[in-house]
């Protein structure tokens, strides 16, 4: 989930290494990456807005029992969804060739197993109710499961564009998705169908995506069920599976544990305390990280280039995640009076505590396409390993206590991971811990400073006021931003041009 096409561009290293590559090959791929970044993210950032814009009418629409029902059967659709094949399907990304018997393979590959797993959802589904004592779930994951049919139509599509770098047809199909998505969505609320809002609505975004997709990439193949000679392809998807299974455990083992022991009501509110507080990292990185993976295949060769690429990318993501992170934590308050509504003020302060782990998160996801772009997934499934266990403990243990004390496990969790895939990754992709540090350190600083600078307004000045929620966040944001504006120009004098330089293709003013 890297920033990538700004690594191509040649600029000073925040921790003074070697001059990059600058070959006619690698300016001609920082090309073609900036160009995918600006279609892929600048589409997600577009499609982002219209669901969200929806997302903020419904949930003041649908209560939080209507949000934790759809948290547990949530659950359940992420746990199957990672046998769905997408790791197979991305193992044809990292191939040097292929020829169109592997992608009937790929193709025959992701009907076999997305079919089963509808199947073995629809029997599972009054287990799962029973496990929850909540009724209503089964016949939600009876209806969720055709969202399982949708997938091959979706994967093969988008991994065989992502291999030549092509997301412009990619962005319009996700905008027509979003749209379609966001226009049933509220209806279904406006129309007082509760819980089925959240049912219905993924189901339209994933079938329009399937469909537009297909048509797109004109990837409609007849299927084969001949699967030899697809060693590769199985050997680099198991471990990519593997790394998706153990860091669902990591993610979701959460609501798992926690939907026996606390109220709908509770779980609904954790859950949308998730949901804000990941919203950069869940809806901003990954189509980033979309980008990372080819570029950084074709940069496998490379040390060098791989080097400048992750810190390169790093840094600027961090440009971005931390100051919006901190913010977010100390505005928690007003931020959810704005945005959600009074009746969601109980989510403020479990907002602030998952907020504060996610820059940890962000980085640590950040490691993956690099490794698996040098043909190493082996090593995000060991720190997916480690969080899993981490994470699952921590859960277990928290879930005795209360819902505030899930939230803060993000606090202790994510850091332990981060720094346990930092010791894992570190000399596969040539980058020391001290040059990371270095890199980041200008821009930890600043946004440090303005979250204390926010802080100290909101409780001196802002809060005796009691000023209306939307105008007191305003205020707030537009300290911060001044703040940390300020902090970049004394800590880092030049890299917040060199960030802009590095978007735009050209060299930086150092």
């Amino acid at each position: 989930m890297n920033n990538v096409e700004s690594s191509l561009s040649r600029t000073e290293s925040p921790t003074k290494p070697s001059d990059p590559p600058s070959d006619g090959g690698m300016n001609g791929l920082g090309a073609r990456v900036r160009q995918a970044v600006i279609w892929r993210s600048g589409s997600q950032i577009v499609a982002q807005a219209i669901t969200w814009g929806s997302t903020l009418v419904v949930i003041r629409l649908l209560e939080p029992g209507d949000y934790g029902l759809f948290a547990m059967s949530a659950v359940v659709m992420a746990f199957m969804s990672f046998l769905n094949g997408y790791g197979f399907a991305s193992a044809l990304i990292q191939s040097e060739t292929v020829d169109n018997f592997r992608i009937r393979q790929a193709f025959g590959l992701l009907l076999l197993m997305n079919g089963s797993l509808a199947v073995l959802q629809w029997i599972a589904a009054p287990l799962v109710a029973d496990y929850y004592q909540q009724p209503m779930i089964a016949d939600m994951l009876r209806v969720q499961a055709v969202i399982y049919m949708s997938t091959p139509f979706i994967a093969l599509p988008e991994v065989l564009m992502g291999r030549k770098l092509e997301f412009r047809k990619q962005a319009i199909v996700n905008l027509t998705s979003a749209a379609v998505g966001a226009a049933l969505a509220l209806t279904l609320a406006w129309r007082g169908h509760g819980v089925w809002t959240l049912v219905f609505a993924p189901i339209a975004m994933f079938w329009v995506r399937a469909i537009g997709l297909t048509f797109m990439a004109r990837s409609l193949v007849m299927p084969t069920f001949n699967f030899r000679g697809c060693g590769g392809i199985v050997s680099f998807g198991t471990t990519v599976l593997f790394t998706q299974l153990f860091w669902l455990v990591q993610t979701q083992s959460d609501i798992f544990i926690a939907g026996r022991r606390f109220e709908p009501h509770d779980i609904g509110l954790y859950s949308e305390s998730l949901f804000l507080a990941q919203i950069i990292m869940a809806k901003f990185v990954p189509p980033l990280n979309e980008v990372a993976f080819p570029a950084y295949a074709q940069l496998q060769k490379d040390p060098v280039g791989m080097r400048w690429a992750f810190l390169k990318a790093a840094r600027l993501v961090m440009l971005v995640v931390l100051p919006a992170y901190i913010g977010m934590a100390v505005t928690a308050e007003p931020l959810v009076a704005t945005l959600f509504g009074p009746k969601w003020l109980e989510i403020a302060p479990l907002v602030t505590l998952v907020a504060l782990a996610m820059p940890f998160m962000t980085l640590q996801i950040m490691f993956a396409p690099a490794l698996n772009a040098l043909g190493r997934p082996d090593v995000p499934m060991r720190s997916a390993m480690a969080g899993a266990a981490i994470f699952f403990l921590c859960f277990f243990i928290a879930s005795r206590t209360g819902i505030h004390s899930m939230a803060a496990v993000w606090l202790i969790a994510a850091p332990a991971l981060l720094m346990m895939t930092m010791l894992f990754s570190r000399r596969l992709i040539n980058v020391p811990i001290r040059d990371l540090a270095m890199a980041l350190a200008p821009v930890a600083g600043a946004a440090l400073t303005m979250g204390a600078v926010v802080l100290a307004v909101d409780q001196w000045l802002l809060r005796p006021l009691q000023l209306w929620a939307p105008a007191h966040l305003a205020v707030l944001v537009g300290t911060g931003g001044l703040a940390y504006l300020a902090g970049l120009k004394l800590l880092a004098p030049t890299l917040l041009g060199d960030a802009i330089a590095q978007i735009r293709g050209r060299k930086s003013a150092a």
